[in-house]
């Protein structure tokens, strides 16, 4: 992992490029133009939505390297997007995100993390203790059910 990396919280102005990080992040799973157009609106991020704890990670130069956008809901935390650049993957940049992940949903008083995955980030959220629970509806496409994952905290 690089050393000049910095861990903030998300400010308003960084929207448009929180947007585009995460569509190249969705991208890089293989998915078409079709795919990507159903999804824009659910990976356009809309900064000071209600309960939303939102961090991101740049370089020294300021490149957005990850982002996570974490909301309160009835005492559990539900990640709404975890994405990180596609030259940046495997680099201990989600890591670094899911431990501030835990770090503010705990802090919160939360008893649990959940997330709605996307099938290829699943691997991921197993290495980060999380467990499958079931499936849940996809918010972009009508009839593709994504897995549900939950971690309990302590």
């Amino acid at each position: 992992m690089p050393n000049d990396l910095r861990l903030r919280p998300v400010r308003p102005e960084d929207a448009g490029a929180l947007t585009a990080l995460a569509i190249r992040s969705k991208r890089s799973n293989g998915y078409d133009d079709a795919f990507m157009a159903a999804c824009r609106a659910e990976l356009t991020f809309v900064p000071n939505a209600p309960g939303q704890h939102a961090w991101l990670v740049e370089d020294g130069r300021g490149r957005i390297l990850g982002l996570f956008d974490l909301r309160l809901e009835d005492g559990i935390t539900e990640v709404y997007a975890m994405f990180v650049a596609p030259d940046a993957r495997r680099s201990g940049i989600g890591r670094l995100l899911w431990t501030k992940l835990e770090q503010v949903a705990a802090g919160l008083g939360a008893t649990a993390i959940g997330v709605d995955s996307d099938p290829e980030a699943e691997p991921f959220y197993l290495a980060m203790g999380a467990a499958i629970v079931g499936e849940a509806p996809s918010g972009s496409i009508p009839g593709r059910l994504l897995p549900r994952l939950v971690k309990r905290l302590a």
